[in-house]
């Protein structure tokens, strides 16, 4: 009777082993990655007229900033000598300059901060380079074997990933660009 019950069990461990391996067999792993799509972006469009174009208004801008910024600053230190010497008329005259300058570089700022930014979206949104990026990533992640990659631009969902998931140096190499 031993013998039997010990041939059932071993039978019946058997069943279990077999039947959990199917189930287990049955389900997918889910393999999952990050592209961080700003960085493929930079390394697509680099070299491209549009994004230099882009880079050399964004530097014109802000040596404009800087120079108007170091008049205002000029202007602040004679107003202070002025000040010093108890010289009244010009130390106001200068205020009204130092006022009128700081409103023109505030206005100014926000116009090209505007133009810029205008200038960015038309680059961003081009649809030829998304359709060849999304595909490109669907066929690195196939290759991969990944059921799920996420970018990094939408990252308050990630709160961890390993650099080993990050397919982002892949995506570049699979459009042909250099990292």
């Amino acid at each position: 009777m031993r013998k039997i019950i010990k041939k059932m069990a071993l039978i019946l461990a058997l069943a279990m082993t077999g039947f959990c391996s199917e189930v287990f067999a049955q389900q997918q792993i889910t393999k999952f990655a990050v592209v961080d799509t700003a960085r493929v972006y930079q390394a697509y469009y680099k070299n491209s007229t549009a994004v230099r174009n882009y880079e050399r208004k964004r530097q014109e801008f802000q040596t404009e900033i800087d120079n108007v910024t170091r008049e205002i600053q000029n202007l602040h230190n004679r107003k202070l000598e002025f000040d010093r010497k108890g010289d009244k008329a010009n130390s106001q005259a200068l205020a009204k300059q130092i006022s009128d300058k700081t409103a023109y570089l505030t206005e100014y700022t926000q116009t090209k901060n505007d133009e810029l930014e205008n200038l960015k979206k038309s680059l961003q949104n081009n649809d030829a380079f998304y359709k060849k990026l999304y595909s490109t990533i669907q066929t690195v992640a196939q290759k991969g074997g990944y059921s799920m990659v996420m970018s990094l631009q939408q990252a308050n969902a990630i709160l961890w990933y390993s650099p080993s998931v990050d397919l982002t140096n892949e995506v570049i190499r699979e459009l042909g660009l250099r990292l």
